[in-house]
């Protein structure tokens, strides 16, 4: 990761944890979770089963300069947790707009680590973002009400594809002025 990318994408620090840029020691676990059907199957760009080589090839583009998307894990060890709990991430769009993506490991659902992470990423906006937006899948409410209670307001319906289920799916578009 070069020195400039590394001031572009600050650690983010909440109560329960740090988001962090992505490093080489986080492919073990990011494959560990990202490998569950359970959470491949409500992202659009996780495949499932996971081919060999897709994490090193995910977390090798996050350490890229110059590249549209910021990766930040959701690192708990300020609170004795684990150091990779989920990912989250922004992806830059044109007139200072950015989407947010994020997984968040099975072992963590319904603590509210969600939540936190994307209000967490909304309020630091690092990149100085005039509007963010988010996608959900339809079968995925909890992800809504995360968004929801971010902030976010609803767009509209959508679709997108999903490499895990080899599928069109519907999703529910989100936006935040900032």
């Amino acid at each position: 990761m070069s020195l400039d990318q590394i001031a572009m994408q600050p650690t983010i620090t909440a109560e329960r944890f740090a988001l962090r840029p992505l490093r080489k020691s986080d492919t073990g676990l990011i494959s560990h979770y990202a490998s569950d059907k359970r959470v491949a199957h409500m992202t659009s760009a996780i495949p499932h089963p996971m081919p060999p080589g897709a994490v090193e090839a995910f977390v090798d583009r996050a350490m890229t300069p110059n590249g549209t998307e910021y990766v930040w894990a959701i690192d708990g060890t300020n609170d004795g947790g684990p150091e990779l709990q989920g990912v989250i991430s922004l992806n830059r769009m044109d007139r200072s707009q950015s989407e947010v993506g994020y997984w968040i490991a099975p072992l963590f659902w319904n603590t509210g680590l969600a939540t936190e992470a994307v209000r967490s990423l909304v309020e630091g906006n690092p990149f100085a973002d005039a509007t963010m937006f988010a996608s959900v899948f339809q079968d995925n409410p909890a992800s809504a009400r995360v968004l929801i209670h971010c902030g976010f307001e609803y767009l509209g319906d959508a679709e997108t594809f999903s490499v895990a289920r080899d599928a069109n799916v519907t999703t529910w578009t989100y936006s935040r002025k900032l």
